[in-house]
């Protein structure tokens, strides 16, 4: 019996954004990554600039007996769209954009049904909170922070 969820869903969140149609040509990183500037375009799943946790996680039993759990999770993550240019509202554009797309691939389709329970993973994971930060810095930074909420049964 497996202690927690955390490991499969992550692998199976990188899975579907990898996967997904508008996410094509945007680098999806496996937590931090040594900066390269000649992408413009990233999200990294489990790291964000400014925090230390990965994943943050809460269990209980999920009913009198003991026999399973339940297991509450959140999955940090981190858009940025960079640019040589100062067009601040450009930036800010390419960054929604990328959060609705990987909104959008949370979402069960045709394709991909079993996309808001991770590939199985999970009971649901969904897109629950964001945080927009901008700079400038040899051109216009714009980043997201954003959280996918899980809950799954052990």
């Amino acid at each position: 019996m497996a202690t927690s969820r955390v490991p499969a869903a992550v692998d199976a969140l990188l899975e579907i954004l990898r996967a997904a149609p508008a996410l094509d040509g945007i680098r999806i990183v496996d937590g931090p990554e040594a900066v390269n500037l000649t992408e413009r375009q990233r999200i990294y799943i489990g790291w964000q600039p400014s925090g230390e946790m990965a994943v943050s996680l809460v269990q209980d039993f999920n009913y009198a007996g003991a026999r399973t759990r339940d297991e509450d999770f959140v999955i940090s993550g981190y858009i940025e769209a960079r640019g040589g240019d100062k067009d601040m509202a450009l930036r800010r554009n390419q960054a929604f954009a990328i959060l609705a797309a990987v909104e959008d691939a949370l979402r069960a389709t045709d394709l991909a049904p079993e996309a808001p329970t991770l590939n199985g993973t999970v009971l649901w994971a969904h897109l629950t909170a964001g945080d927009l930060s901008q700079q400038q810095a040899e051109g216009a930074i714009v980043g997201i922070n954003f959280a996918v909420s899980c809950r799954a049964r052990i």
